[in-house]
Parts: C-alpha cells; structure tokens; sequence
C-alpha cells in the first residue's frame, strides 16, 4: 500500500502534486495513517500555499478561467 509520505516525496520531487496524486491523498487520509505521514502532509500544505510545490488541479482551473 501506498504511504502519504511516499505520494508527498513524488510531489516535491516534481515540484508538483498531480491530479491523481491529490485523489490518491484524499484517499490515503481516511485510512489510518502514522505521525510521519500527517507530518509530511503538513509539510505538503505548507508547500502548495507558499508555491513551492503547484497543484495541477489549480494550474488547470486558472488556464480555463482566462
């Protein structure tokens, strides 16, 4: 199984958390998860609000409103 932690390193690595990846969290985050992984989902927060990490769902939402 597939840890938060794990779709949150993909995300950083790219410097984009994808569409299935955010579907794949949501997910992830109604099972029982560790403190690691409330950690990095966190830190992934902190990531996408301060445009370290983009979030392709709104990249795509802010090419169809122009």
């Amino acid at each position: 199984m597939v840890l938060i932690r794990e779709v949150v390193q993909q995300a950083f690595s790219t410097g984009c958390l994808e569409i299935a990846a955010e579907e794949q969290l949501r997910k992830l985050l109604t099972t029982k998860y560790d403190m690691e992984d409330f950690n990095a989902f966190m830190l992934l927060q902190e990531a996408a609000m301060s445009g370290q990490v983009k979030q392709e769902s709104r990249e795509l939402s802010r090419c169809i409103q122009q």
